[in-house]
C-alpha cells in the first residue's frame, strides 16, 4: 500500500489512523478493476457516491486508485457531458440523467487537486468537468433553481430539489475554482452560481416556497443548504436549531426520513459538516462518535439502522458511500489533509457574485 502525501485523519478518542486506514483500504477491496467503485460487491454505482469514494480514496494514500476511479468516470461521460444514473459492472441499470449527480465531477477534481496540486490531473480532467457543468447549467431555469434531472432522451423533469440544488451550488463553486486556476473566464458559471445561491436562500428564508418540490421530510433538504455553504451564520444556526429534534436521535445519528425509524452513518457524517461548518465543534464531534457505532470489524460501515430493534438497514448492507463519508468527515474534524476544509471553510471557495436576481436576461460570453 503506498504511503499517503500527508498524515491520515484521525480523531482522538473516537477513530483512530489505523482504523481510517483500515476504512479505505476496505473501499480500494470493493473497487473494480475498471476504476468503478460500486456500493458493495455485486452492486450498482452512481457517478456522485463513485466521486465520493474516490476522495476518501486519495485522502488514504491511494492516489493511483483514485485516478483509476475518475478515468472510469471520465471513460463513461456522455457526448453531452452527463452520466446515468446507475451503472452496474458490464452496463446502465438507470438510465436518468441527475444533474447533482453530473455536477459533483467538479467536487472530487478541485479535492484531489487541493490535496496534490497536481496540475496535470485538473488539466485532464477539465474538459470532462466543463461538459459536465454546461450540462448541468442547461437545467438551470430562469428563476436559478436547477431542475432534478433529464430522461435518457434529453426530456427535462419539471421540478428542482432542495438538496440537489444546494449540493450542485457547492460542486459549481468548484468548478469555478478550477476555471480560475487553470486561467479559463466562466462567467457565465459565476452568474448561475450567484442565481442558484439566491433562489436557495429565498426558498429557505420562507419567500418562493414553490421554488422546489416540498421533500420536508427527508432531513437532507433540512441542513443541505448549510452544509453547501448557502445558508451560513445565525441564519444557518437558526435552519439546524429549527428541526434538530425531528432529526436527531440522541446517542444514535441522524434519521433519514422524520416519520421513520432509522438513522444514517452518511447523512449524520453530512450533517455535522453542516454544523462544523457554522464553528458548532462538539455538536459535530458528538455526531461523529455516534456514527461509529455503525463500524464492521472489517473497516467498513453499515449503511443505517432501525430503532430501537437496532437492526441494520437495509439488511446487513455495507456501502463504500458510507465509508467514505466517515473518511470525509474523520479529515475535516481533524484538518489533516490540504483539502479537509473543502466542506466546512465556504470562504475559501469562489465568492459568489452580488447579482440582481431579477435580472435573468444576462448571457456573459466564453472564452
Amino acid at each position: 500500500m503506498p504511503a499517503s502525501e500527508f498524515a491520515l485523519p484521525e480523531v482522538p478518542g473516537i477513530l483512530s489512523a489505523a482504523q481510517v486506514q483500515a476504512t479505505v483500504d476496505g473501499i480500494a477491496e470493493w473497487q473494480l478493476p475498471s476504476g468503478m467503485i460500486p456500493w458493495f460487491p455485486g452492486g450498482h454505482a452512481d457517478p456522485w457516491n463513485h466521486v465520493e469514494a474516490a476522495m476518501a480514496l486519495a485522502l488514504g494514500g491511494r492516489r493511483a486508485d483514485a485516478e483509476r476511479a475518475y478515468v472510469w468516470l471520465a471513460d463513461r461521460q456522455r457526448p453531452d457531458g452527463s452520466w446515468h444514473q446507475y451503472y452496474l459492472e458490464d452496463s446502465i441499470e438507470q438510465d436518468k440523467l441527475d444533474a447533482n449527480v453530473i455536477a459533483y465531477v467538479a467536487a472530487g477534481v478541485w479535492h484531489h487537486h487541493l490535496l496534490f496540486g497536481d496540475t496535470g490531473f485538473i488539466e485532464s480532467m477539465w474538459p470532462v468537468v466543463e461538459a459536465a457543468i454546461d450540462f448541468v447549467l442547461d437545467l438551470q431555469t430562469p428563476r436559478g433553481e436547477i431542475l432534478w434531472a433529464r430522461h435518457a432522451d434529453g426530456t427535462p423533469w419539471s421540478f428542482a430539489l432542495l438538496t440537489g440544488s444546494s449540493s450542485i451550488c457547492h460542486s459549481l463553486r468548484c468548478a469555478i475554482a478550477l476555471a480560475e486556476h487553470l486561467g479559463h473566464e466562466r462567467p457565465d458559471w459565476e452568474l448561475s452560481a450567484a442565481r442558484l445561491a439566491h433562489v436557495i436562500a429565498a426558498h429557505t428564508a420562507g419567500e418562493l416556497p414553490e421554488a422546489f418540490a416540498p421533500k420536508h421530510r427527508w432531513a437532507m433538504d433540512w441542513y443541505y443548504p448549510v452544509l453547501a455553504g448557502v445558508v451560513g451564520g445565525s441564519a444557518g444556526r437558526d435552519r439546524l436549531d429549527s428541526r434538530s429534534d425531528t432529526f436527531l436521535v440522541e446517542g444514535m445519528g441522524v434519521r433519514c426520513v422524520s416519520d421513520r425509524p432509522w438513522v444514517t452513518a452518511a447523512e449524520t457524517c453530512e450533517c455535522l459538516l453542516a454544523y462544523l461548518s457554522l464553528g458548532e465543534r462538539e455538536r459535530a464531534l458528538e455526531l461523529f462518535g455516534w456514527a461509529q457505532q455503525l463500524r464492521s470489524p472489517d473497516g467498513h460501515f453499515f449503511t443505517g439502522i432501525v430503532f430501537p430493534e437496532m437492526v441494520h438497514f437495509p439488511g446487513n448492507e455495507r456501502s463504500t458511500y458510507t465509508d467514505a463519508s466517515i473518511v470525509l468527515a474523520a479529515d475535516a474534524l481533524a484538518g489533516a489533509s490540504p483539502a479537509s476544509a473543502l466542506f466546512v471553510d465556504h470562504a475559501a471557495l469562489p465568492a459568489l457574485i452580488d447579482t440582481d436576481p431579477e435580472d435573468v436576461s444576462a448571457d456573459p460570453s466564453r472564452d
